[in-house]
């Protein structure tokens, strides 16, 4: 069997034919992280098919709405043309909770002329991770994602809370890194491990996070395209799996009050395609001026990419102090207050964790954005601040507190536009301009318990 990463589309064939696949889904990231597509018969899966969508159906927002006028239609056709899908047999897998023998392949989206769509997820993770290949570079990252197991919840009005588990009980306190606590679980994540298995998603540890009902996963560190494809994939996988055990899984960053937020940590370095050695370390094992350049760039634009990073008006929430969450972008090494962590490490092993990245945003983009600020970070030679050796929950809150503020200094900032794309960045900030405008229509509990009769 040849390996997934070298399958071609003729590979692909022989890959159904041997999982006897009877129906294909055929997914496309938007830019919340939704699986789009269709849904084909095996029979009519063909290369050379042609298959297509609006081109607007990955730049839409969370709740579905489009921008009425606008920059957005500078780049989208007001005229709703299509984009032209193509698949990459790299990404195919079994869907595991398919009744029928059922596969799953990521498409590519691409305009009349054969260039990728711009401000398609996907398409701004490869042109990115196409500038580092231009320097010789393999970026190379390792997400952990965190997420809430939730008790069924039909009332958006409702507050969510811990599910029930094998004991019959919900959590009531803090249980990081509890086996036990896990272990109240064990069906579900069982039935999580499984299908990740048949789908050879690259996933490591478990944990406990601090949260009521909050886990964690790690993944194995590899290439930027092929884990977000794999973030994306898990994200699906979770939530079915939750709904068979009659709970619900979230990657909202801020799902409950009272409770640490969730996050989407990305451990990343830089190899020498030439040398296979990590940019981040000299010779003799000390941190290369790469190393520091690269946090010098993460410093400098991650303010400006943070709606990138925190994509929702929940997302804001996450970012407090004393909370497992970073109010800076101060940097440490083995220090978990700051924004930008160093772990202990090795000199091949040394590794720049983007602590600022929520679970909510999508992986695709996440990445993209990161791996943007570091390399610009190394071109210009940005030098970071002095190490923080202490708390810096302790220092100021510098990044950015609303969503509205977030998006603004996205379109100011030309460098992270040139490097992502004008386009993207001109549908992503119109997107998020719709989303804000339809969250200041609702009039939320605390208005009404504090202001209808105090005002």
């Amino acid at each position: 069997m040849v390996k997934r990463e070298n399958l071609n589309f003729s590979e692909l064939e022989k890959w159904l034919d041997t999982h006897r696949v009877t129906e294909i889904e055929c997914l496309v990231p938007d830019l919340t992280g939704v699986a789009r597509g269709k849904i084909l018969p095996r029979e009519k899966f063909t290369e050379d098919r042609g298959m297509r969508l609006p081109e607007a159906v990955v730049a839409m927002g969370v709740t579905g709405e489009f921008p009425e006028e606008g920059p957005y239609y500078d780049v989208i056709s007001p005229t709703d043309r299509d984009m032209h899908l193509q698949a990459d047999p790299t990404t195919v897998r079994i869907v595991p909770w398919a009744t029928d023998p059922t596969a799953q392949v990521i498409h590519d989206c691409y305009d009349k002329d054969g260039a990728l769509v711009p401000f398609a997820p996907r398409s701004v993770l490869r042109r990115v991770c196409g500038l580092f290949e231009a320097e010789g570079w393999n970026p190379v990252v390792a997400p952990e994602l965190e997420f809430y197991l939730v008790a069924r919840n039909t009332d958006p009005d409702i507050p969510l809370k811990p599910p029930i588990g094998r004991s019959g009980r919900a959590e009531t306190s803090r249980q990081a890194y509890s086996i036990d606590a896990v272990n109240e679980f064990d069906p579900l994540f069982e039935d999580v491990y499984k299908y990740c298995e048949q789908m050879e998603l690259n996933v490591d540890t478990l944990i406990h996070e601090v949260g009521a009902g909050q886990m964690e996963i790690n993944f194995f560190h590899d290439k930027p395209l092929g884990l977000a494809d794999e973030v994306f994939l898990f994200k699906r996988t979770v939530r079915e799996v939750a709904l068979r055990h009659d709970m619900y899984a979230t990657f909202m960053a801020k799902p409950i009050a009272g409770e640490p937020g969730s996050s989407m940590h990305i451990h990343q370095s830089v190899v020498n395609q030439a040398t296979g050695l990590n940019l981040f370390s000299n010779p003799d094992g000390t941190p290369s001026p790469e190393f520091y350049w690269y946090i010098g760039g993460l410093q400098r634009y991650i303010p400006a990419a943070m709606v990138l990073f925190a994509p929702y008006v929940n997302s804001y929430r996450r970012m407090a102090r004393f909370t497992a969450a970073p109010i800076n972008i101060q940097w440490g090494t083995d220090n978990r207050t700051v924004g930008i962590r160093s772990p202990v490490a090795s000199a091949q092993s040394r590794r720049i964790e983007n602590r600022v990245v929520g679970a909510d945003a999508n992986p695709y983009v996440a990445l993209a954005a990161t791996l943007a600020c570091g390399y610009l970070g190394i071109k210009n030679k940005i030098q970071p601040t002095p190490e923080c050796k202490g708390d810096a929950y302790l220092g100021d809150h510098v990044l950015p507190r609303s969503l509205s503020e977030s998006v603004r200094l996205l379109k100011d900032e030309k460098d992270l536009a040139d490097v992502l794309g004008k386009a993207f960045v001109t549908v992503y900030c119109e997107i998020k301009d719709i989303e804000y405008a339809e969250f200041m229509k609702v009039i939320s509990p605390w208005e009404r318990d504090h202001l209808l009769l105090h005002v």
